[in-house]
């Protein structure tokens, strides 16, 4: 059987002048990645004396980093494709999952609010009273 792409290589990538030396995973460095890291400026290059195109995990995740920063700025109609719109809800959801939350006097204090009829904007600041 064939070996895994980048198995046992490292990564093809010289960065700030300095070969990468980790290990090569199965991402490859596309003629379409080459471009988003020359319009970024990016000091990152690949090593012409390697004959395959693999780049380690870390890189990988450091281009997709820069790449998902650009969308995110330069979006001015607030979305950027279906697919990046459809991931909204789960990271969304990833991201309240994560934060403790005392579920019991959470739900206490909503119950006497909403008894109280009293909401934040309902309440006035204490010194100010309406002229009658």
């Amino acid at each position: 059987p064939a070996a895994a792409p980048g198995y046992g290589q490292s990564c093809c990538l010289i960065a700030d002048g300095e070969r990468c030396v980790r290990p090569a995973g199965n991402a490859s460095f596309s003629k379409r990645v080459q471009k988003s890291i020359s319009q970024k400026k990016l000091k990152l290059d690949i090593d012409k004396s390697v004959r395959h195109l693999y780049i380690c995990d870390f890189h990988k995740n450091f281009i997709q980093s820069v790449r998902n920063k650009r969308k995110r700025k330069t979006s001015d109609d607030g979305g950027d494709s279906p697919e990046h719109d459809a991931d909204i809800p789960e990271t969304v959801s990833r991201h309240f999952r994560n934060i403790p939350v005392n579920e019991k006097e959470t739900l206490a204090y909503f119950i006497y609010m909403v008894k109280g009829n009293r909401g934040r904007l309902d309440q006035k600041p204490e010194g100010s009273k309406q002229p009658e």
